[in-house]
């Protein structure tokens, strides 16, 4: 071991974390029980593994037995990244194996997963996930007392019955500052049982550091098929299929509004274009794929919004942020690309709202355009056709004024010696009435002469009234007494 660790101090150290900002998906090589020793480390590198791991060692005895480090641990310049795994129950402990590999190794692993009844029994392993507590105090006094901020400090897991504990169990260690954590689908009495990628998803989504989907992968196509199924960051740098086609609707929505308002051509020559047959066979299910595209967006939307105020709750204090600066530029990581899908999902939605009313309004534009074209033909029909009855109007009047100058000569004749004849009745009239007037006149004359003399007498003859009245009155006046 002296000789490979010697060389390997001459090596630069790599950060691990890096692998997961790769963009691509991560191919690890898991520990496995006698069989993760240097050639075989060696062995896989060769065919493009990305992150290798030692077998598991008790870090008690690595720490107490130069015999045991010897035996437990060699590597080389090549074997990198590289991360040691150990069985610890102490943090101190933990501590001292850590310090001790730390020029050789690019991090450490603690074992919470390994189901082997002697390594329960001796506080290892699997029974380790039901002390969240004691794995949270391991993880932080690790985080504390290496300087060396790129040194991964990572757990393995397995899941409990009620999955709550497992992500309670996964949000303590990253609150104390793990790079990332491996979840081995099983829990801890299953064996053969099928692996629950259900539940690593839940968990995925339920942390903002890299998750590493464990158990039943036994080619690269299983990996693949995995990562696509529990999200898992063997590719947590990807952007995924459903936001790769966002992104490319969205490209196709700028493209499609921008040839929309190029000025030359008219909504006339876009009307014509959207009266094809192809056209008018995709109308009749428009509708359905307008709705269908804005719920999917909605829902994507909605999925970006989670994913912002989950990283955006995530809070790292400046000690912790030092320590594991990795950890934290991957939270920010995460936090950028949850928003760069919140802006993916909502200008797409946006745009698809403004498409469809651009669409609209250039169709009711070229309904007003062609309504205005007919109404202005129509005028103009119109006005050509009145011109033309003026016209012909004024040939006709033309032509009755040359016909008419000689019949008007005789038709004024006639109406002058009707003229005279009336004059002539009128003036006969004019003297009857005169004579009658006057006779008229000479009888009233005479009634009024008839008239006063009447009017004498009768003011006589009441006087010898009043008299006759008065001599009476004196008689009777004369018999009283």
């Amino acid at each position: 071991m002296i000789d490979d660790i010697r060389e390997t101090k001459e090596c630069q150290l790599k950060d691990p974390m890096d692998l997961f900002h790769s963009g691509q998906v991560v191919k690890i090589c898991a520990p496995m029980v006698r069989y993760s020793k240097l050639a075989f480390r060696t062995l896989v590198r060769k065919y493009s593994c990305d992150l290798c791991y030692t077998p598991m060692i008790v870090a008690a005895d690595f720490v107490r037995s130069a015999k045991a480090r010897d035996s437990e641990f060699t590597t080389n310049k090549g074997d990198h990244p590289l991360i040691v795994q150990f069985a610890a129950k102490e943090a101190q402990v933990l501590c001292d194996a850590a310090r001790i590999i730390c020029p050789f190794a690019d991090g450490i692993d603690l074992n919470c997963g390994c189901p082997q009844r002697w390594a329960i029994s001796e506080g290892y392993g699997a029974c380790l996930i039901n002390k969240p507590e004691l794995v949270k105090d391991m993880v932080r006094h690790v985080r504390s007392q290496i300087d060396n901020p790129k040194f991964s400090v990572s757990i393995k897991i397995r899941i409990h019955e009620d999955l709550k504990r497992t992500v309670d169990l996964c949000q303590k260690a990253e609150a104390a500052g793990v790079s990332w954590i491996t979840v081995h689908g099983r829990s801890i009495e299953e064996r053969h049982q099928p692996v629950h990628y259900d539940a690593i998803k839940i968990i995925k989504q339920s942390m903002s550091i890299p998750i590493v989907a464990n158990g039943d992968i036994k080619s690269l196509k299983d990996a693949e098929n995995v990562h696509h199924l529990t999200e898992a960051d063997g590719a947590s740098g990807t952007m995924t299929f459903q936001w790769t086609a966002v992104a490319a609707f969205l490209y196709g929505e700028i493209g499609v509004i921008l040839v929309l308002c190029l000025p030359f051509i008219s909504p006339l020559r876009w009307q014509k274009i959207f009266m094809f047959p192809l056209w008018s066979k995709m109308a009749v299910f428009w509708n359905k794929m307008f709705l269908t595209i804005i719920v999917l967006l909605i829902v994507l939307f909605l999925d970006a919004v989670r994913e912002v105020r989950k990283y955006s709750s995530v809070h790292v204090n400046e000690k912790a942020a030092n320590v594991n600066s990795s950890a934290f530029d991957h939270i920010q990581m995460k936090l950028f690309r949850s928003q760069r899908n919140l802006y993916l999902s909502g200008f797409s939605l946006f745009l698809w709202l403004v498409l469809r009313r651009t669409v609209t309004l250039l169709t009711q534009l070229a309904k007003e355009m062609a309504s205005h074209a007919a109404l202005e033909t129509q005028v103009n029909d119109a006005t050509e056709a009145a011109k033309k009855y003026m016209a012909e109007n004024e040939r006709l009047q033309e032509a009755l004024s040359g016909k008419g100058d000689s019949k008007k000569k005789e038709s004024t004749d006639a109406t002058e010696e009707k003229l005279k004849k009336e004059v002539e009745h009128l003036k006969a009239e004019l003297q009857k009435t005169s004579n009658a007037f006057h006779k008229a006149k000479t009888e009233v004359a005479a009634v009024k002469k008839q008239s006063e003399g009447l009017r004498r007498e009768y003011e006589h003859l009441m006087k010898e009234f009043e008299q006759l009245q008065q001599s009476l009155n004196k008689t009777e006046d004369k018999k009283d007494l």
